[in-house]
C-alpha cells in the first residue's frame, strides 16, 4: 500500500517516465497481441462451423441428417462458439489488464535498479566542493554510457581541480610578488623618517628607489590585468597584420649586443590588435631578457598552410625540457631564486593567455644549444584561405 502510494505522489522523475513507457508499451503490446488472436480463433471456429454443417468449398458431399436437426446443431455449435469466444475475450481482457500492473510494478523496480548509478553519481556530486574536490565518482561496471557518463563528470572534476589549483597558486604568487617591494617601501620610508640626520640627498634618493619599486609594482599590476582579460576571451575581432605589428615591436626594443634578425611577410590576422601587439612584445622582450652576450635573436611572420604565423627564436641558456611547461605558467622563471631587473615571470603565461584567446596554436621548443623556440599561430582573417593543422 505504501509503495502504491509513493508511486501514485512520486514527482515526474526519469524513474517514473521510464515507468510509464514501460507500462504503456507492454499494454499496447498485449492489446494488440490479444485483438490478433481474438480474430484468428473467431476465423478458425467460423470456418469450423461451416466445414462441419455447410459447404464452403465445392465438392464437398451434402450433410446426411434431417434440415431441422442440422439447423438445431448449426445454432447450438454457434452460440457455444459465441459463448466461448465471449469468455475468451473476458478472461484475456482481465489477464492483460493484470499482467499491465504487474508489469509498472516492473518497471518501477528495473527502472529503479537502471537509475541507481545515477542516484549514486547525484549523491556524490552534491558532497563534491572547493574542499574535497579531489573526490571522484569512480563509477564501476561495463562500460556503458552510464559509466561514460561517470568518466565524462570525473574528467570535468579533474579539470576543475586542476584549475582551481593553478588559481589558488596564482592568488599565493601575485600576494607574494606584490607583498615583496611593499614590504621593501615601508622599511624604506620608516628608516627615511627615524634618520635624524637624513639630508636632502639622502631622501632624494630613497625617493628615487621608491620611484623605481613603484613602477615595478605598476609594470605588475598591468600585466596581471593583461593576464586577466586574455583569459576572459575576445570582445571583438579585426585584421591584424603580424608583420606591421612585430616591426612596430622590433624598433622599440633596445637589442644592445644581440644581433636581432627579422624575416616580416604580410600576414593578416583575426584579433584583438592590442593584444596581439602584446604578445609580440612579450616575446620579443623574453627572448632579448633571457639571452647571453652576443647572442641573437630571429623574428619572422609568414603565412603557413592557411594560419598567419609569427616565430621568435633566441639563443639563451640551456632550458630542460622538463622544465618548459613550468615556465608558460605565472610567476614562473628558469632560475626561481634570481628576480631579472623586476621581471615577474608573467610573460610567457601572457603570451599562452592571448594566444588561447585567439583560438591560436602556440608551441614552445626548447633549443640544445640552449635559448627558446616560440611559434604562434593565429587564425587567418576572415575571407582568405581555409586553415588547417600546421
Amino acid at each position: 500500500m505504501l509503495a502504491s502510494l509513493r508511486f501514485v505522489t512520486s514527482p515526474r522523475t526519469v524513474r517514473l517516465r521510464l515507468t510509464l513507457l514501460y507500462g504503456v508499451l507492454f499494454a499496447a503490446s498485449g492489446a494488440v497481441l490479444l485483438t490478433i488472436t481474438f480474430l484468428l480463433v473467431w476465423n478458425s471456429r467460423r470456418n469450423a462451423t461451416a466445414l462441419r454443417y455447410g459447404t464452403l468449398e465445392p465438392g464437398l458431399p451434402a450433410p446426411t441428417p434431417s434440415l431441422t436437426v442440422a439447423e438445431q446443431a448449426r445454432d447450438y455449435v454457434q452460440r457455444q462458439n459465441e459463448a466461448l469466444i465471449q469468455d475468451l475475450l473476458i478472461q484475456s481482457v482481465f489477464a492483460l489488464a493484470i499482467m499491465t500492473i504487474i508489469s509498472f510494478a516492473i518497471g518501477w523496480l528495473i527502472s529503479g535498479r537502471v537509475l541507481r548509478p545515477l542516484r549514486t553519481m547525484n549523491d556524490t556530486i552534491r558532497r563534491i566542493s572547493a574542499r574535497n574536490i579531489h573526490e571522484r565518482l569512480a563509477l564501476e561496471g561495463p562500460r556503458d554510457e552510464l559509466r561514460n557518463l561517470a568518466d565524462t563528470v570525473d574528467g570535468l572534476l579533474s579539470r576543475l581541480h586542476a584549475a582551481l589549483d593553478a588559481h589558488k597558486h596564482f592568488v599565493a604568487n601575485a600576494a607574494h610578488e606584490l607583498r615583496t617591494p611593499l614590504t621593501v617601501e615601508h622599511a624604506l620610508l620608516e628608516e627615511a623618517l627615524l634618520d635624524p640626520g637624513a639630508d636632502a640627498d639622502t631622501l632624494r634618493s630613497t625617493m628615487g628607489t621608491l620611484l623605481t619599486i613603484s613602477e615595478q609594482q605598476g609594470r605588475l599590476l598591468e600585466s596581471l590585468l593583461t593576464l586577466a582579460e586574455s583569459e576572459g576571451g575576445l570582445v571583438h575581432r579585426q585584421p591584424v597584420d603580424l608583420a606591421t605589428v612585430t616591426d612596430r615591436v622590433v624598433r622599440a626594443t633596445s637589442t644592445g649586443d644581440l644581433l636581432l634578425q627579422s624575416t616580416l611577410s604580410s600576414a593578416l590576422a583575426s584579433g584583438d590588435p592590442a593584444l596581439i601587439e602584446r604578445l609580440v612584445a612579450n616575446l620579443v622582450d623574453n627572448a632579448v631578457r633571457y639571452n647571453v652576450a652576443g647572442g641573437r635573436v630571429e623574428i619572422v611572420t609568414e603565412v603557413t598552410e592557411g594560419w598567419a604565423v609569427v616565430s621568435v627564436l633566441n639563443t639563451g641558456p640551456v632550458i630542460p625540457p622538463d622544465q618548459l611547461e613550468r615556465l608558460l605558467e605565472p610567476f614562473q622563471r628558469l632560475d626561481r631564486t634570481v628576480r631579472s631587473n623586476g621581471h615577474h615571470g608573467l610573460g610567457l603565461s601572457i603570451v599562452r593567455a592571448i594566444a588561447a584567446a585567439h583560438d591560436a596554436l602556440l608551441s614552445a621548443r626548447a633549443r640544445p644549444d640552449g635559448g627558446l623556440s616560440v611559434r604562434v599561430a593565429f587564425p587567418l582573417a576572415a575571407g582568405l584561405a581555409p586553415r588547417k593543422e600546421p
